[in-house]
């Protein structure tokens, strides 16, 4: 069976009033707490996880800043990358969506509960506007999660280019730098079937302003990725 379909069969009897209080949440956002909106999203993607048959393998949480205003690196697998993310870290946080993605029902309203963004990898412009974007709302004391890929690998957990310019958004907000690694995510919604799985999210040490701010975005994009590939080549 598919795994999402799984994921609403087990937990059919919360789905009608979980997804009209999103709804509301996405809708009327300014008026409700963030910390609300976010315990209510994890809420959900928890049961989904657990309906889904899979069992997620968290490293690392203690590495998450303890205070807001910082940005997660993840690589990127798959379409389950942002949920498992977003289950494991307790600190709310928004994200850099390809367009593509923003658009589906369910992640749509899970964005705008978070500020989330929509890129348009093909608009210069339009993506110029996202990161600046983003830069504002970590300096107010926001959390963000970039894939520095831009998008996910077709190769299971070897990794793709990371494009330096998404490191801008830490570079000028000045911000802590979170890398993040995500192991065997593709097989949760990009391959069939709903049999048990383990799926790795590692956080690895924050990188302070002070230890990246002589570096240029190549160097900070390249030392993130090292640190990523490490940890996935330890772990597979």
């Amino acid at each position: 069976m598919n795994r999402i379909a799984t994921m609403v069969l087990k937990n059919l009897w919360i789905v009608p009033g979980a997804w009209i209080k999103l709804c509301r949440y996405a809708k009327h956002t300014e008026e409700y707490p963030e910390e609300e909106k976010y315990r209510h999203i994890q809420y959900i993607l928890k049961r989904a996880v657990k309906g889904g048959n899979v069992d997620l393998r968290v490293y690392g949480t203690e590495n998450i800043p303890k205070e807001n205003g910082f940005m997660l690196y993840a690589n990127h697998q798959g379409m389950f990358d942002v949920l498992a993310i977003a289950v494991t870290c307790d600190n709310p946080l928004g994200a850099v969506l390809k367009k593509e993605l923003y658009n589906i029902p369910f992640l749509h309203q899970i964005a705008l509960c978070t500020k989330s963004f929509a890129m348009d990898r093909e608009d210069v412009r339009q993506s110029l506007t996202v990161i600046q974007n983003v830069i504002k709302e970590v300096k107010g004391g926001r959390n963000y999660l970039i894939f520095p890929e831009g998008t996910r690998s077709k190769v299971g957990n070897e990794m793709g280019e990371f494009h330096s310019g998404s490191f801008r958004c830490a570079t000028k907000s000045k911000c802590p730098v979170v890398p993040v690694a995500l192991i065997d995510c593709f097989k949760v919604l990009d391959q069939k079937g709903s049999k048990p799985l383990t799926v790795q999210i590692h956080y690895l040490p924050a990188i302070s302003y002070e230890e990246y701010k002589d570096m240029s975005t190549v160097e900070l994009a390249n030392y993130v990725k090292s640190k990523i590939a490490a940890t996935i080549q330890a772990n597979v």
